[in-house]
């Protein structure tokens, strides 16, 4: 019978909701999950985690090196917990991506990356080619199975859940080569969450110049929203790499998301596919994004984006 861990993000006070979006992958698989979570001082957390719908068990990791989450030191302890699961399930995220492939090396496993659907315990499909073509993969069912889940697949998983929580002390010796020096953040860290925003406002190379984003954080700000931005306003320097959303950036899954400047490059449409509502505006009526936009409109960024931010104060 499969037995899933999923590996729980944070960022030291709330659950990331691509934990949530996980557990919706687990019990897909299993009838129930544990989630494992790992901090300085965790029981907030773990708590969140205990609410969510088809967890069976909460594990508890506290201690002063999980106070941030370095892959090289998470690495080995998940590796250890995961003994006793056949699936071990983390989120598509940067978080994911970084810590998940060092599990995998741990246990002398491949990695899946991006599942997008459960077949069967050891059957999934996940995308490829930009997401053009979906390809069916068999696990080996006498392996444990260390995978991704493409959380813009997932709605997130209910609350209502009442989960016990164990506080566990792992043997487990961590290198000393990586450590926490210092953060610093290039964007505004008050705005929503990238990858887990409801509504996401994106730029492009038609914005211009990194001063002319102030726009876009304008709207985001009234709505709410997160600031995503395409491949090309990256590589131009207008923005961190951080911020970028596509096929080599993040995949997101927002109930809206407002595409300024884009001209909707298959690879940014990768991104964005599984957005509830797409709002498009661009100066060029032939551009890509208009054919995957639900609401389009062919205006002067420049002249629009103030109009619109007048409209949403009104």
């Amino acid at each position: 019978m499969p037995r899933c861990l999923v590996v729980a993000e944070h960022d030291g006070r709330t659950l990331n909701a691509s934990t949530a979006r996980c557990v919706s992958c687990a019990t897909s698989i299993a009838e129930n999950c544990d989630i494992a979570v790992f901090a300085g001082a965790g029981r907030k957390i773990a708590a969140q985690a205990a609410e969510i719908a088809g967890v069976a068990k909460v594990l508890l990791v506290e201690r002063p090196e999980n106070a941030r989450p370095l892959a090289a030191i998470l690495a080995p302890q998940i590796a250890a917990l995961a003994a006793d699961y056949s699936h071990v399930l983390g989120p598509s995220t940067t978080f994911g991506k970084d810590v998940m492939p060092r599990v995998a090396a741990l246990l002398d496993v491949g990695q899946l990356s991006d599942i997008m659907a459960v077949e069967t315990p050891h059957r999934f499909r996940r995308p490829i080619y930009a997401g053009n073509v979906i390809l069916s993969v068999e696990s080996d069912p006498d392996r444990p199975l260390v995978a991704t889940v493409r959380t813009a697949s997932y709605e997130a998983a209910e609350s209502g859940g009442r989960a016990d929580i164990d506080t566990l002390s792992l043997d487990v010796e961590l290198p000393g080569h990586t450590r926490f020096i210092e953060l610093k953040r290039d964007v505004d860290s008050s705005r929503p969450d990238l990858q887990t925003a409801a509504k996401v406002v994106s730029g492009g190379r038609g914005l211009g110049s990194a001063e002319n984003f102030d726009l876009l954080y304008a709207i985001a700000d009234l709505l709410g929203a997160g600031v995503g931005a395409s491949r090309a306003a990256v590589d131009a320097g207008y923005v961190p790499n951080d911020m970028q959303v596509g096929q080599t950036g993040k995949i997101i899954a927002p109930q809206l998301y407002i595409a300024v400047g884009i001209s909707g490059a298959i690879q940014h449409l990768t991104g964005i596919k599984d957005a509830g509502t797409i709002v498009a505006i661009n100066k060029d009526e032939e551009a890509p994004i208009f054919d995957v936009a639900d609401i389009g409109l062919v205006a002067d960024l420049f002249l629009a984006l103030p109009e619109l931010a007048e409209a949403l104060k009104r």
